[in-house]
């Protein structure tokens, strides 16, 4: 077990560091200027190089990517080229809400899959099988963007009982964040529950094709108990995995959700560095999703190996 952490890890460490490779790599090589921007109308020709010497693009290439990693490693991301605050900071402080929003939309998505995927296994070809599995293919099809304005117009335009944007924090009013967090949280949580609706189903129907279980069947043991004790304790180990990877993507991909419903999350603020090509910010904000990406994959490998001990061998 102890050899295997220590492989995952060092697989991780240098995914991570080909992710910092390419993030760096690919936003110095967009064509323009991304300081001269930044200074508007108040252009001038010394703030201007004092501003390029600050941010180190007077280096060679291979410097700055260097000086950049050092300075992450310790937790310097550097300074935002619009608003002259460090990238740090700006990220900390959007981290809460995007956690939250990613971590409520799991549980709605959780909520709905877990249900769907075992009715629609153990009822398989099945009116309520063919529903879940219409609904999975639905809910993946259907746009972000279009089913949260619509969940806007429906309740907080015409119903009235929800706001359609805006965030409070869970620690300044617990009741009304709760209240802002259910459309976005529907919304994204939707698509996470048909995603994981399908791998519920195969993952209950593979464990109720197991020769254990015909056994336990041909032994005259009644169908709950099979279900309980014997389908859904093999079903639930894949299921873990495919979980941890819709979080991790719902940590770094929930930006249309973000915009729609003017939540100030990390994606949210990636978008805004896009348009304002503030590099500084667009790169911690992409080096911060990709770490929470690859250790949240680590945590998962870990316990799945923790769950089934034949991984570590393999």
């Amino acid at each position: 077990m102890g050899r295997y952490v220590l492989r995952r890890t060092a697989q991780a460490a240098v995914a991570l560091l080909g992710v910092s490779i390419v993030v760096f790599a690919l936003i110095h090589l967009v064509p323009g200027d991304p300081v001269r921007p930044a200074l508007g109308t108040r252009f001038d020709q010394e703030l201007y190089e004092t501003l390029i010497a600050r941010a180190g693009l007077d280096q060679p290439l291979l410097l700055q990517y260097w000086n950049w990693l050092t300075s992450a490693l310790t937790g310097d991301l550097g300074v935002s080229f619009r608003t002259g605050q460090p990238v740090t900071g700006a990220l900390l402080q959007r981290l809460p809400a995007t956690m939250l929003l990613a971590f409520a939309a799991l549980l709605v998505g959780l909520l709905i899959a877990l249900p769907a995927g075992i009715v629609s296994a153990v009822r398989q070809g099945r009116p309520v099988d063919y529903a879940a599995s219409s609904f999975s293919q639905i809910g993946v099809s259907v746009p972000d963007f279009w089913f949260g304005l619509l969940l806007i117009l429906v309740f907080a335009r015409s119903l009235g009982w929800l706001p359609p944007s805006g965030y409070v924090s869970p620690l300044e009013d617990p009741v009304e964040a709760i209240r802002r967090l259910i459309l976005p949280a529907t919304t994204a949580g939707v698509v996470t529950g048909a995603i994981l609706t399908r791998f519920v189903r195969s993952s209950v129907l593979e464990a109720m094709g197991a020769e254990h279980v015909r056994l336990a069947r041909a032994k005259g043991m009644p169908e709950r108990y099979i279900l309980r004790h014997h389908v859904l304790r093999n079903a639930w180990i894949p299921v873990v995995t495919i979980t941890g990877l819709q979080l991790a993507t719902l940590l770094g991909g929930i930006v249309v959700v973000e915009v729609v419903f003017a939540w100030p999350g990390i994606g949210r603020l990636a978008l805004d560095a896009v348009v304002r090509r503030d590099y500084p910010v667009l790169q911690g904000a992409v080096l911060l999703i990709a770490t929470g990406f690859l250790l949240i994959n680590l945590l998962v490998d870990l316990l799945y190996a923790r769950l089934d001990p034949r991984i570590t061998t393999s």
